[in-house]
């Protein structure tokens, strides 16, 4: 008996891979400015910005949503995104 693959788009994705993904997308200058952390923005480094990542998680998150966004921007739609909802920008 076999188990279905998860749903989850982040299964198996570590944080370390989606940090890795998004300098190569957008560079250092370019996430500090789509999220607005100091980790991104003085002095950036991949094992600096996992240390803070790992302990805050509303950063986390964000990270997160903007690596499932890049995802869908490549034309890889998740089967799953629990974060549909909570990038909503109300005018």
């Amino acid at each position: 008996m076999s188990t279905p693959g998860s749903k989850d788009p982040l299964h198996g994705v570590t944080l370390e891979m989606q940090v890795n993904a998004l300098v190569a997308r957008y560079g250092w200058s370019e996430l500090g400015e789509r999220i607005k952390i100091n980790c991104f923005r003085q002095d950036p480094s991949v094992k600096s910005s996992l240390k803070f990542l790992r302990r805050t998680p509303w950063a986390r998150a964000e990270v997160e949503a903007l690596y499932l966004d890049s995802l869908e921007d490549d034309g890889v739609e998740p089967a799953f995104n629990p974060w549909a909802t909570s990038r909503i920008i109300k005018s």
